[in-house]
């Protein structure tokens, strides 16, 4: 790449953990592609290679970038597959061909029109038929249940997509035991998180402040003002995150999402005194019931919705102190609804949301280095949906997935694309082959084991910081000499990169899940299996959006013909291996 370019793709983002990494770098030992050796003929070379492929800004504020011009509607099954990648949970033939009939534009119409799928109805389900008098917690582990089932065949795929995005930046995790414990409150913030997807961020933003699993994880349940007399001061976890996490980062922010540099020097967009007078707003806020006791709000006599019903407001508890931050004061004796109100809305309005909200979604559904301009496109959007309304989460999703950047005006930039998330590389291999459940449940209940499954579960972060940072760079890579980032490097090692190939191969052999429930037939890759070449074709369509090497395919095309059709099983071997190293291969682990 050269130095022109190098500096449009560069653009430092603001990094919302400024602790140290909780994950690997990319300096994967090769010793994991030699041990790969030993699974089928000719998958170390792919894993080697899959290794390989792992591999500032301006002082001044930019003018706003205009809107990218109208995307060309999708006339082949490849851009059709490159949007679903983007899009949803995966390729299958069905959503292939529905994108073809109308292009990406109608297509993500129609998922905005399509109606919600819920995850509570089906706790609630199984709470009902489940053993009289169980606790709740033994139901924890049907929320990854209903997760996989809704990525896997909701038809809202957009909407779930979005959702899972979502909770990586929104982090609830089940590691924290009051919130594993409350399989329908968390079920419910899923649902939420889907309820506000498509509509407004202010809306989102509040949504997610009361909910009471947040509550609980970020400790804003059941804080209480302060006290002179006993030294107690109000909790500031969620106050510090709902600032460095939710909205507006730890820098101040150009509109194209590059940092604004004072003298050279990055800006911070808060300090403590900002964080202790926004904790003040936080405070009074407990379980929702019928009351407003000294009790209920301590969590006694509890109201059996609590756990999904928004936190209510406990006038006794709240701060009656002026509030101030980020430049806003709140008056003395604002009440706790009101001292909300005006906080989400200095939050919301402030210049830095819509670049750093926006840049984060393009990482998570596009690729990890947008541009500047691609940054400021969709940043714009949130600003102004074109009818002068700000936070419209439609028109900030048309922007990250129509443009022209993410439609294919960027992959002559071998920058350009993502690391694909483990937990998409399982659902694109269920949704391509069209898995399905033996017994009806997606029992895929934790697969976060780094050496024997994929080093990450939904809902499973080990922090609120997500199982990667935005801002991360692997370490004494390719990737840091250029000036990237690479968040999903942070999970990625010599003991996840075998895990995942053995994972893999068990689920392309046998199925995953409690009893392997989750498993295909192959039935229309067998249809194929006598020409090896059509059978790795269908595999490089809908697994890399035909972006696969003439190598990497020949080498999968060999392998496959190496089986003789007059072997036992010969039809399923075949298919099962061309999947197999197609999921090993460095044009489908990296998304592009």
């Amino acid at each position: 790449m050269n130095d022109s370019a190098l500096a449009s793709r560069r653009g430092p983002l603001a990094d919302p953990d400024s602790e140290s990494g909780h994950g690997r770098t990319c300096a994967a030992d090769a010793a994991a592609a030699d041990r790969a050796n030993a699974l089928l003929p000719g998958i170390g070379a792919l894993a080697t290679a899959a290794l390989a492929a792992c591999g500032g800004g301006g002082a001044a504020s930019p003018a706003p970038a205009p809107p990218a011009p109208p995307p060309v509607p999708a006339t082949s099954a490849a851009e059709a597959v490159r949007l679903l990648n983007q899009a949803s949970f995966g390729a299958n033939e069905a959503s292939v061909a529905a994108v073809v009939a109308v292009g990406p534009s109608s297509w993500i119409d129609d998922q905005f029109s399509r109606p919600q799928t819920l995850h509570r109805p089906y706790i609630e389900a199984a709470i009902a038929a489940g053993q009289p008098g169980a606790p709740e917690l033994t139901y924890r582990d049907f929320v990854m249940d209903t997760f996989w089932r809704q990525a896997l065949t909701g038809a809202d795929q957009l909407r779930q997509r979005v959702v899972f995005a979502l909770t990586e930046i929104f982090v609830v995790s089940q590691t924290n035991g009051d919130v594993n414990n409350r399989p329908r409150g968390l079920a419910s913030y899923l649902d939420l998180l889907g309820q506000h997807a498509f509509g407004n961020f202010r809306d989102l933003l509040e949504a997610v402040s009361l909910h009471p699993i947040m509550g609980l994880y970020l400790s804003s349940l059941r804080n209480q003002a302060e006290d002179l007399a006993t030294g107690r001061v109000p909790d500031e976890n969620f106050a510090r995150e709902v600032m460095q996490l939710f909205t507006i980062g730890l820098y101040r922010l150009n509109p194209d999402g590059t940092q604004f540099l004072s003298n050279g020097q990055p800006v911070s967009t808060y300090g403590n005194a900002d964080v202790q007078g926004l904790a003040r707003v936080f405070t009074g806020w407990s379980w929702a019931g019928p009351d407003t006791s000294n009790t209920r709000f301590r969590g006694g006599t509890p109201d059996p919705d609590r756990d999904i019903r928004p936190m209510q407001p406990y006038p006794q508890f709240h701060s009656t102190a002026a509030k101030g931050f980020l430049g806003a004061t709140i008056p003395a004796g604002t009440a706790a609804t009101g001292s909300l109100r005006i906080a989400l809305d200095v939050l919301f309005n402030h210049p830095n949301t819509g670049p750093f909200i926006g840049r984060q979604l393009i990482q998570r559904l596009v690729t990890s280095n947008p541009s500047p301009a691609y940054v400021a496109r969709v940043a714009a959007a949130f600003a102004n949906n074109g009818s002068g309304v700000r936070g419209d989460m439609k028109a900030m999703l048309r922007a990250v997935l129509l443009d022209t950047e993410a439609r294919g005006g960027a992959l002559a930039d071998p920058a350009w694309g993502k690391l694909r998330e483990p937990v998409l590389r399982l659902s694109a291999w269920a949704r391509a082959c069209e898995a399905t459940s033996v017994g009806g449940n997606f029992t895929i209940r934790n697969i976060a084991d780094p050496s024997t499954a994929m080093a990450q579960n939904p809902l499973r972060s080990p922090s609120v910081f997500n199982f990667f940072r935005p801002g991360y760079v692997p370490p004494s890579t390719g990737i840091a000499s250029a000036g990237l980032v690479a968040p999903e490097f942070q999970i990625t090692g010599e003991s996840s990169v075998a895990g995942y190939l053995n994972y893999m191969r068990t689920a392309v052999n046998a199925g995953v899940g409690t009893g392997n429930d989750v498993r295909s037939s192959y039935a229309k890759e067998i249809a194929l299996a006598a020409d090896a070449q059509a059978l790795v074709d269908r595999c490089k369509l809908l697994f890399t959006a035909n972006q696969m090497t003439d190598a990497t395919r020949n080498a999968i095309r060999d392998a496959v013909a190496s089986i003789p059709m007059s072997a036992a099983n010969a039809a399923l071997n075949r298919a099962k291996l061309a999947v197999y190293l197609t999921l090993a291969a460095p044009e489908f682990i990296v998304q592009r």
